[in-house]
């Protein structure tokens, strides 16, 4: 679907349900003139209003994943089309930076998200200068002081060039993301990946900025790595919306390979770590930046002379006498920006969009509009059937009507009893999981600390080293979600196709490092792994490796410190792989379970309408049971939310605690013993201590994500639940104003039914133009579904 399909597409679904909206709003005017008070009918209008909301604020996300160097904020300068974001030799993206789309007429902002605190902090707003000067100067302040306000993340308001003409696209936004070697810093590395892992799940493409002189660099490599060997879903999921930019394509000298290679052989390199096919498009940002700029008249002196002296020389042209003759930078521009490769990848970039998530929009909120049409030609038909029998009639059709919606409701009552099972499920699966990251997370630490041990074992005859009964023992475990199923028994899961696959593969959570605590405690207290006090010669021999002794207060302060950096970093990591898994496997579970929920109650609403349409002898639409997307909350927002509710409720525990928020909730008090001569440190002692933290912050998150599973579960219930007896509810209002109107305005009846004949003329043209518009909606529908 091109982006003017899918604006054309867009307005014709908007101004229907406008339309629609007008046309419900004047019946029930109509109706509450007469006396009725159209409660019925608000379920359908609030349908509707949702339908509309969705269509101008749903949200398009776009990631962007670079290594440093690679011009990653360049890059999305020029698809913004403003110098807005800095761009220095050191790591700019400290945290997620969103650049939000706003109208070109209002203000731009640049705003600062903390923990634990819902209103964002205004840092900037104005010109593009203004707020790349305050971004740099404050992300450098998070940098060198240790983040000490908790900043979480930033977002940019500021109009996007690449999408300004499509209204239909206006909650497009830009996700910045930290590069995989920014992951390398201590006291950021968690919140990067973390950041990075959600926009991975989230996001409607993804976009990988590879430098043309480094595009085999150590830091992305690993990152494809980490997703080959434990997110090898993301792959499978997610092909057709990945893309590789080769960025700084310019740079590119006459002894260079020709570009046309260096694509080739890097479709080699990304096969290899399990990208198929991978979709690979060259750009020149700098030159798409400053050719955007021109054209638009925005640029400054020096950014015209940066164009002219990198860009202009190559569209020299000769004159009459064979001289070279320079055009004008603005004469250059369109053909500068065309060269840069920019056009081309927004043009993909949207298309993706529109052909996947807006897709799914669009079809969402077409299917909800036409629930609604339908629901109102129901409340017609069923006042045409009522007005066409004796009122005696229609007193036993309503009263059989009341107990035949009892009897629904019981067997609702009874697919819920079966749902309450399938929750229990996915709250044990969950469980399971994080128990088993507690397990191996104590025994790799535990691993860690026997190999310092072990390595003090040489440097004396005289020790006690007693090894670890975890040490290499390390079996990685799966969730065993069939065991649990069996074991709470009258599953419904084993009979939907997608959990037995989703299952099979089990969480297999692999705990790693880059380094190791041995190598960290080498590089900062390396005098300390000598098993003799070399600083006192009439000391004993220390017998037990397990025990280091330091020679100064400070030492001993070090030691606990370089304890504390190596694992409560690597901790929290981990606990993101485990949670990433989870979310996933949970995600999959809980739509197969919705796709149940739907089909059950779908069952029970069409029995419902056919019992309808016979007793009244009248047509009854089936009343579809929905889940529009736009609707559905992932397992990822509502994590995100009760963690925030966490903190703002906590705040004083906020930097120990948080659920596992943060990496600061496995720091310990590394204790040390003043003996006078020297200061000991025993190691056994310290990996109790990390063991006991790890079992505090698995506690937290096991009620953290009961809550989570418990609350969705409850909810997906809930929406089809409510769906039906909004319909239940719709009859019976209509009955309940039929029989007040059959006993006041009997002599009326041909009057009602003409004005019910001009309401009906009406809907037939919004139910046709609705059918029309899915027709053409249809035949633009993508092959695969792309999550």
């Amino acid at each position: 679907m091109s982006s003017e399909q899918f604006q054309g597409a867009h307005d014709s679904i908007y101004n229907a349900g406008t339309g629609l909206l007008q046309y419900l709003q004047e019946i029930r005017q109509s109706r509450l003139s007469e006396g009725d008070d159209t409660k019925g009918l608000q379920s359908v209008e609030d349908d509707i209003n949702k339908a509309l909301h969705e269509l101008k604020e749903n949200k398009y996300q776009v990631a962007v994943i670079a290594a440093m160097k690679a011009g990653k904020s360049t890059f999305l300068n020029a698809v913004i089309g403003a110098d807005v974001l800095a761009s220095e030799t050191a790591a700019c993206t400290i945290c997620r930076t969103d650049v939000r789309h706003i109208p070109s007429g209002q203000i731009p902002r640049l705003l600062e998200y903390r923990e634990g605190q819902r209103r964002p902090i205004v840092l900037a707003e104005g010109d593009a200068g203004e707020i790349q000067e305050k971004f740099l100067v404050r992300t450098r302040e998070i940098r060198e002081k240790d983040n000490p306000d908790d900043t979480i993340r930033f977002e940019i308001e500021y109009p996007i060039e690449a999408i300004s003409g499509l209204s239909s696209l206006a909650g497009f936004t830009l996700v910045d993301t930290p590069g995989p070697n920014e992951w390398e810093s201590t006291n950021f590395n968690v919140k990067l990946k973390e950041t990075t892992l959600k926009a991975l799940r989230e996001c409607n493409a993804i976009l990988f900025v590879l430098n043309y002189a480094s595009y085999k660099d150590n830091a992305i490599s690993d990152l494809f790595k980490d997703v080959r060997e434990n997110r090898q879903e993301i792959l499978s999921e997610n092909t057709g919306k990945i893309y590789f930019i080769l960025n700084k394509v310019d740079q590119k000298t006459e002894k260079d390979r020709e570009i046309a290679d260096v694509i080739e052989d890097l479709k080699r390199e990304l096969t290899t770590f399990g990208f198929p096919n991978p979709i690979i498009y060259p750009a020149s940002s700098r030159q798409g930046l400053l050719a955007k700029l021109i054209q638009q008249d925005k640029a400054t002196d020096s950014q015209i002379k940066d164009f002219e002296d990198f860009f202009s020389a190559k569209y020299a042209e000769r004159d009459a006498k064979g001289r070279k003759v320079i055009p004008l930078p603005s004469e250059i521009a369109p053909k500068a920006l065309e060269d840069s490769g920019l056009p081309t990848i927004q043009k993909i970039v949207i298309e993706t969009i529109t052909q996947n998530a807006g897709w799914n929009l669009l079809s969402d909120a077409l299917a909800k509009l036409d629930k609604a049409a339908k629901a109102i030609e129901n409340s017609l038909n069923t006042q045409f059937g009522a007005w066409d029998i004796t009122i005696e009639s229609l007193k036993i059709k309503v009263e059989d009507y009341r107990r035949h919606s009892e009897f629904t409701k019981i067997k609702v009552a009874t697919v819920k009893k079966s749902v309450e099972q399938q929750k229990e499920i996915l709250v044990k699966g969950f469980i399971q999981g994080v128990s088993i990251f507690a397990y191996e997370a104590k025994d790799k630490i535990q691993n860690e600390i026997d190999h310092i041990a072990q390595s003090r074992v040489g440097k004396s005859t005289e020790h006690n080293i007693k090894q670890s009964d975890n040490l290499q023992s390390r079996v990685y475990q799966d969730v065993d979600w069939f065991a649990i199923a069996g074991e709470i028994g009258g599953t419904v899961l084993e009979f939907i196709p997608l959990v037995g696959k989703v299952l099979g593969k089990g969480l297999k959570t692999a705990l790693k490092t880059r380094n190791s605590l041995l190598d960290s405690m080498k590089q900062s207290v390396p005098d300390s792994l000598n098993i003799s006090n070399s600083g006192n010669q009439n000391s004993l021999k220390i017998s037990d490796s397990y025990i280091i002794r330091a020679k100064t207060k400070a030492e001993a302060q070090k030691i606990g410190s370089t304890i504390n950096d190596f694992c409560a970093p690597h901790i929290q990591s981990w606990w993101l792989d485990t949670q990433d898994k989870l979310v996933r496997d949970g995600t999959k579970i809980r739509e197969a379970l919705v796709k149940k929920i739907q089909e059950d109650i779908q069952q029970i609403s069409n029995e419902l309408s056919q019992y309808l349409g016979q007793s009244l002898n009248v047509h009854i639409n089936i009343n579809d049971i929905q889940f529009p997307s736009f609707e559905f909350r992932g397992i990822d927002a509502e994590i995100q939310y009760q963690q925030e509710v966490f903190t703002r409720t906590r705040k004083e525990a906020k930097k120990d605690s948080g659920c596992c928020k943060s990496n600061k909730a496995y720091y310990v008090d590394v204790s040390y013993q003043d003996k006078h001569e020297f200061y000991e440190i025993d190691l056994r002692q310290t990996a109790k201590q990390i063991k006991q933290k790890i079992d505090e912050q698995v506690l937290e998150n096991q009620k953290l994500l009961q809550r989570v599973i418990e609350k969705q579960i409850e909810e997906d219930f809930r929406s089809a639940e409510q769906q039906i007896n909004d319909f239940i509810k719709m009859f019976q209002d209509d009955f309940d104003s039929l029989l007040k109107e059959r006993n006041t305005k009997e002599a009326e009846a041909d009057h009602i039914r003409e004005i019910l004949n001009i309401h009906k003329d009406k809907l037939t043209k919004y139910l046709l133009e609705l059918t029309s518009i899915r027709g053409s909606l249809d035949s633009w529908k993508p092959s695969q579904r792309i999550r």
